[in-house]
């Protein structure tokens, strides 16, 4: 792993926080970087209009699982709307900071996110 890492992305790429899938989402998104291959799917739960619960699956770099588990964290209580306006710098501040080559891992994050609310928003 990288030395430029932040101790706070370290933490969540050794323990990630909310790993795995929903039995029964009310929204799942999918993003991918083509240029290194990572992934990232997102499942959402949704109760009273908040993000009840949120998990991930990632492959990728140790950039990308900690960006998932950091916006799963973050996710929980926010309204889908507050959830959408969650942008890369969001991502990046929570981790303390990503290193240039590694700044796609917040974008993958973020794409996930528009992917499952946007077509939560269609579905309503």
């Amino acid at each position: 792993m990288s030395d430029s890492y932040s101790t706070i992305l370290r933490d969540h790429f050794e323990h990630p926080r909310n790993v795995g899938a929903l039995n029964t989402p009310d929204a799942i998104g999918f993003a991918e970087n083509p240029a290194s291959g990572a992934t990232l799917s997102l499942h959402l739960a949704i109760k009273d209009g908040v993000i009840d619960r949120a998990r991930f699956q990632a492959q990728g770099c140790a950039a990308t699982i900690a960006s998932g588990s950091v916006l799963t964290e973050w996710m929980v209580g926010k309204t889908p709307i507050q959830a959408y306006k969650i942008a890369r710098a969001d991502i990046e501040v929570a981790l303390g900071g990503l290193p240039p080559t590694r700044k796609h891992a917040a974008d993958l994050a973020v794409d996930a996110v528009h992917n499952a609310l946007g077509k939560l928003a269609r579905q309503t």
